[in-house]
């Protein structure tokens, strides 16, 4: 039988992956790896293994042996940090006899670094919010002069991998900025930034050699628990809208293009609207789906699936249209604990009692 193993196996990002991949009418095995036991029992893989984390040194040894025991046909990393030390692997991963399905390193490396992205984009001549690198005190002090709004307020960030608006936060107040960055040992890391609006929008794809397979576009209501993040950004989507905006397609497809010249895998542009109403790319997920991704597979397009069919047998998805081949306005709604539904915004007012 055809074997896939999903890494990151039980948290959320990677159950979407494999709950779309379970939906397949070929009936792969779908094995799970992962480095959290609380999350990986949890998973719906058939067998779940148990590695260390991605950076640390027992992860490669980890890898090949579960690699050499299943025999997978296909593996596929679901997190940056997993991704990024994976694709340093990929020569040793091939020699089991596994494929992967991932850009060249040189362009997840970019992507995962949201200061080398940044120079990408503006380099491109996208339209980008303006950053700054922060070294030391006196970056911070010029940051606050170059980039404040009309409120004094500048956007902070770490650079390095990792997802769900790490280190993120807003702030109009220089010593709550520099003690932030402190605590997080972030001087030469963290980037400021001028402000964006918190109407964000996300576009989906996959490619191919250089060819566009897929895409679809997904706009964002609000994050789960939001208001528990300094930032009110957690990187876990509450309600997800599927769109189709002609502006949003062309920015996408120029920002993947601005860190790869023969695009391969999969890129999930994140975009932020300013106050002129422009999206601007504000990070690539490279190489991963994102987490609400079985909004689109109950939805109809099931981009797991359509990915693990081109890496594995070669096939490509017949469809009417590349870009956003859904329905626009279904929603995607999402809770902690809660089965998430799909519904239009009709059935959402028909269900809910209004006094």
């Amino acid at each position: 039988m055809t074997k896939i193993l999903i890494t990151g196996a039980g948290g959320a990002p990677s159950e979407g992956v494999i709950n779309s991949l379970l939906k397949s009418k070929k009936a792969e095995e779908i094995i799970g790896m992962g480095s959290e036991p609380t999350d990986l029992v949890l998973s719906c893989a058939k067998r779940k293994y148990l590695v260390p984390y991605a950076n640390t040194k027992g992860y490669k040894n980890a890898l090949i042996s579960v690699l050499n025991k299943e025999k997978p046909d296909l593996i596929h990393f679901q997190n940056d940090l997993e991704v990024y030390h994976a694709s340093l692997l990929r020569d040793e991963i091939h020699k089991t006899g596994c494929k992967t399905f991932m850009s060249e390193h040189s362009v997840i490396d970019t992507c995962v670094n949201k200061w080398k992205s940044y120079l990408a984009f503006k380099q491109a001549g996208l339209k980008v919010p303006l950053n700054m690198l922060l070294n030391d005190e006196e970056d911070l002090k010029e940051a606050f002069k170059k980039l404040a709004d009309e409120k004094g307020n500048v956007w902070f960030r770490a650079s390095s991998i990792g997802g769900g608006g790490k280190g993120s936060i807003p702030t109009n107040d220089y010593n709550l900025a520099k003690s932030w960055i402190n605590r997080a040992n972030g001087w030469g890391d963290f980037i400021a930034a001028q402000m964006l609006t918190p109407n964000t929008i996300t576009w989906l794809s996959i490619w191919y050699e250089g060819e566009l397979v897929v895409a679809q576009t997904r706009k964002r209501t609000g994050w789960v628990h939001g208001n528990r993040s300094a930032s009110g950004v957690t990187g876990v989507t509450k309600v997800g809208e599927t769109c189709s905006i002609k502006e949003v397609d062309e920015i996408a497809i120029n920002t993947i293009k601005a860190v790869s010249n023969k695009p391969h895998g999969i890129f999930g542009v994140d975009m932020a609207y300013d106050k002129n109403g422009i999206p601007n790319p504000t990070e690539i997920n490279i190489s991963r789906f994102f987490t609400t991704v079985l909004f689109f597979t109950e939805a109809g397009l099931n981009m797991p699936e359509i990915f693990k069919d081109i890496a594995l047998y070669n096939e490509f998805p017949k469809l009417d249209k590349k870009i956003n081949p859904l329905p626009n306005g279904l929603l995607w709604l999402r809770g902690m604990d809660t089965k998430p539904r799909l519904m239009s915004a009709e059935q959402m007012e028909n269900e809910v009692i209004t006094l």
